[in-house]
């Protein structure tokens, strides 16, 4: 029996990486798996949730998780928000009447790069020039969903790729969401000192797996003239095995 999952594309994905999300798509299908778009889906509640609105998330939650009612894996291009949407949604459900129904929901989530390794242990022929790139952890991904390990894994896969580390990965880039908006001239310092550790590398490709910390990164290497391309991992991942 084919396998068969749902697809939460997040709102940046439906905004502004509308092509990662159609690459992550197709990385599933290339697996043989079949794919669910639920065209009403929207925002995991995150940006509401940290800004105090715990009311107003649950809503959307319980929203998310009625319209994702079939037993089928949540495949998330994204770590924040799987750790939202795997690790937050129960602590914002305890002691209320609708938590089994969270919790159940939670199990179900998977970010995407999670998935293809763990679940479906994919093989990929890569069939890129060899290039030198660096990778950069989003916070929510790297301490709430913990899913950078698999990440990493997909990229030392490719024959033809060597992942040069940053010296200070674990720090923040300075997007944070409402952070970036609520303290720019901190979120700034945070930026710049992020992109000295990425010229520091000497490589060709800055990669991630979160869209806002690529939004932020990537915006700000323009400003700077740095001659680095920011890539989202899914679509780095289909462009080097020929989906594209």
């Amino acid at each position: 029996m084919q396998e068969r999952v749902y697809f939460f594309a997040t709102c940046l994905g439906g905004v502004a990486f509308s092509d990662t999300c159609v690459n992550a798509i197709k990385l599933l299908r290339n697996s043989g798996v079949e794919v669910v778009f639920k065209k009403a889906q929207t925002c995991c509640s995150q940006p509401s949730y940290n800004s105090g609105y715990f009311d107003e998330s649950r809503q959307i939650i319980l929203h998310n998780i009625r319209l994702f009612n079939q037993d089928y894996p949540v495949i998330v291009p994204s770590g924040s928000c799987t750790g939202m949407m795997r690790e937050d949604y129960k602590e914002l459900f305890k002691g209320r009447p609708e938590y089994r129904e969270v919790r159940d929901f939670c199990k179900r989530v998977y970010e995407l790069s999670e998935y293809l390794c763990k679940v479906l242990g994919v093989q990929y022929e890569d069939k890129g020039q060899p290039l030198k790139v660096t990778w950069h952890s989003n916070c929510h991904a790297l301490r709430t969903a913990k899913t950078i390990p698999y990440a990493k894994q997909l990229i030392r896969s490719l024959c033809n790729v060597e992942l040069i580390e940053l010296e200070n990965e674990e720090e923040c880039c300075g997007f944070g969401g409402t952070f970036s908006i609520k303290e720019p001239g901190i979120s700034e310092v945070m930026v710049n000192k992020k992109i000295q550790d990425i010229q520091s590398r000497g490589v060709e490709c800055l990669i991630s797996a979160d869209a806002g910390c690529l939004m932020n990164i990537s915006g700000a290497m323009q400003k700077q003239n740095v001659n680095i391309r920011a890539y989202h991992l899914y679509d780095f991942l289909a462009d080097r095995i020929g989906l594209q």
